[in-house]
């Protein structure tokens, strides 16, 4: 049988304004109406530019429409102006997404998070327990753990001596501030005391964590710490994987997310 390819998908990349800051987004239309949209939600150095092609072959695989958005300090958004405080993650999941969601008109979506946006993500279905329709974690975090901020203490080092400025660079338009914004809070010493654990007893949708057992931002502990808490929460650890699934194990991640988003909408 002679395969038909599918045709790319149309997408949209507007600037909307959200909590008084001009925040870049990307709009990639589903195949199926039919279908819950995917919101993406990054890492802590990340943005719309840095999941490079990953949101595309998520919408081809999967048919939903695929929104992406570099959170204020990232990418091509507004320049950070100020320190994050600790609870800046909070702050994004209370305030900033659900005023995106609704200035998009984006309802019940699946939100995939990564690392940070992981985290957002949790706490967003923990104060917003009947909007989503499922989480899908990649590498979050519930708590500070030492291997955490070995490795972000680490970072530091390489974007001070490395070409590792540079190639960050490529993602944002305020590199500087947004590498700053990040690894500042997260080496904070008030910052170890962040947990968002409670959070977790009151999410009720589906969700998936996947995890690379080479992670070198976060143990097993972290989504073990979601399972023991979130009544049937999948599990999904990938070998030769770091804290990137979407980039280390590629084709896995994808195969993983086609099956429990078919599964969420009820079409498996």
């Amino acid at each position: 049988m002679k395969t038909v390819p599918v045709p790319p998908a149309t997408e949209k990349r507007e600037f909307v304004t959200i909590d008084g800051k001009r925040l870049e987004t990307l709009w990639i239309e589903p195949r199926n109406a039919g279908l819950p949209p995917i919101v993406m939600l990054h890492e802590g150095l990340g943005s719309i530019a840095l999941w490079k092609e990953f949101p595309h072959r998520l919408a081809e695989r999967t048919g939903c429409g695929v929104l992406v958005y570099s959170r204020y300090g990232h990418g091509n958004s507004d320049r950070l102006l100020e320190k994050r405080p600790v609870s800046f993650m909070h702050h994004e999941a209370q305030t900033v997404l659900p005023q995106l969601l609704e200035a998009l008109g984006v309802d019940q979506p699946i939100l995939f998070g990564h690392s940070d946006g992981g985290s957002i993500a949790l706490i967003y279905a923990g104060t917003f327990p009947e909007s989503p329709r499922a989480l899908v974690l990649e590498a979050p975090h519930v708590f500070v753990e030492d291997l955490s901020v070995e490795s972000i203490a680490a970072a530091k080092v390489n974007f001070q001596t490395t070409d590792f400025r540079e190639k960050l660079a490529r993602y944002h338009a305020h590199v500087d501030e947004t590498f700053w914004g990040w690894n500042d809070i997260w080496l904070d010493p008030e910052f170890r005391s962040w947990n968002i654990e409670p959070y977790l007893d009151a999410i009720r949708c589906p969700v998936v964590c996947i995890q690379g057992e080479q992670d070198e931002y976060g143990t097993r502990a972290q989504v073990e710490a979601i399972r023991s808490r979130v009544p049937g929460t999948e599990l999904v650890m990938l070998a030769d994987c770091k804290h990137s699934p979407h980039r280390d194990q590629r084709e896995k991640t994808l195969a993983a997310l086609e099956t429990f988003v078919s599964r969420v909408s009820g079409f498996e």
